[in-house]
């Protein structure tokens, strides 16, 4: 249980930095009228989307193994998590599968289009909130500790 644990606190660095740089690649073609490429922004935009549903299958498992995720709300109640068993338990896994959620549906979208611009502009848009979502549940206090 402690390793996928740890291999889902180490992978969320990667794939953070990972949807960032898609983020900012889409941001950036975008705003500067390129072409989008299959060799290098499809790929980025892939491989975000990969990392993140990755981070994503092990997320639910270690919800539904670790006693901070499921069996605490089982074990305490919903009345009875204070504010960081709340943050573990309910917010953080509820907010990150919106937000990959999004990250899904900017994947899906982006494919429908043929201009290039329409493609950054749907991959900026879903994969920045997306983003947003996943930043604003981070249990930092752990990161950090």
């Amino acid at each position: 249980m402690e390793i996928l644990q740890n291999l889902h606190s180490y992978l969320a660095y990667i794939v953070l930095l990972v949807i960032i740089f898609a983020v900012f690649n889409a941001l950036m073609g975008w705003t500067g009228k390129r072409d989008f490429t299959m060799h290098k922004d499809l790929r980025i935009s892939l491989f975000a989307l990969i990392l993140s549903h990755i981070q994503l299958l092990i997320g639910l498992i270690v919800y539904f193994v670790s006693a901070n995720g499921l069996k605490a709300i089982q074990t305490l109640g919903m009345g009875g998590l204070n504010a960081p068993a709340r943050l573990l338990a309910l917010e953080h896994p509820l907010t990150n599968v919106l937000a990959i959620v999004l990250i899904t549906i900017g994947w899906s979208r982006h494919k429908r289009f043929v201009e290039s611009d329409k493609k950054f502009k749907t991959i900026t848009i879903f994969y920045g909130l997306g983003l947003l979502l996943i930043l604003s549940r981070i249990p930092w206090a752990q990161w950090f500790n």
